[in-house]
């Protein structure tokens, strides 16, 4: 049975994720709110809300979990002939509305195989706005030519990197945003970036798959602080391709 969670009481705790659904994959709760203090409590336990136009606020905890070790992201050849030509410039919490605009399009619905829906709705990206107007969400931008190239956005709680959504209107352009997010982290002394659920995307840039239960243990080491909120100040152009990296053959060289 689905817990329902208050709207009234932003501090009320969320389920243990054990209790999470198997049918459809970690659904754990349902209604309450996207204050700050919920959002921060969910992802603080490894909860996070996703829903389709129309329906009540869903929260989820999947299980097994994907995740991304800063420092064992993956480049390939070509990703990193693209790095060195430096046709890109990257920042840092610069245009954060304008990544989270660029990542609300059609997306394929909850839960549902079939035609693509905007899986970010109004309502989640005001919320995401305010967590990056506190200083706990933040973008990475790529620029080309003075144009927005693609870009990613998450929200940073202790030593985590939540990562929600990412985009790309030049071939490239996302996965050099992961790479400078990862090089980011490693000096910032991050140690976990959460993925949520697979995708070959991810999996080739490095990404891999835990229990859920390894995944909330890991929280509870990187996430005891939760560290100070506060923009992220950083730009270069790219190429960058740092020693903690690894380059790896493509799949289809």
């Amino acid at each position: 049975m689905l817990h329902l969670l208050d709207p009234r009481d932003p501090t009320a705790p969320f389920p243990d994720v054990s209790l999470a659904e198997r049918e459809p994959d970690g659904l754990l709760a349902v209604g309450g709110d996207l204050s700050l203090p919920r959002l921060l409590n969910a992802y603080r336990h490894g909860i996070f809300p996703w829903y389709n136009v129309g329906d009540p606020i869903l929260w989820w905890s999947p299980d097994p979990r994907t995740i991304l070790l800063p420092d064992q992201v993956r480049i390939s050849r070509s990703l990193a002939k693209t790095l060195r030509r430096g046709q890109f410039r990257v920042t840092l919490d610069r245009a954060f509305g304008q990544v989270i605009a660029a990542c609300a399009g059609p997306r394929r619905p909850v839960g549902d195989s079939g035609a693509s829906g905007t899986w970010l709705v109004p309502e989640m990206i005001r919320a995401y706005q305010r967590l990056h107007s506190a200083g706990w969400a933040h973008s990475v931008e790529v620029w080309r030519g003075g144009e927005l190239a693609g870009g990613l956005y998450g929200v940073a709680l202790g030593r985590v990197f939540f990562g929600e959504s990412m985009f790309s209107r030049v071939s490239d352009a996302s996965k050099v945003a992961l790479i400078h997010l990862c090089q980011t982290l490693v000096a910032r002394g991050f140690g976990l970036i959460d993925c949520q659920m697979a995708s070959g995307h991810l999996q080739r840039l490095g990404a891999i798959q835990i229990p859920r239960r390894d995944f909330v243990a890991l929280l509870g080491q990187f996430c005891a602080r939760p560290g100070k909120p506060g923009p992220w100040e950083w730009q270069c152009v790219v190429p960058a391709v740092s020693p903690t990296t690894t380059a790896m053959s493509d799949p289809d060289e």
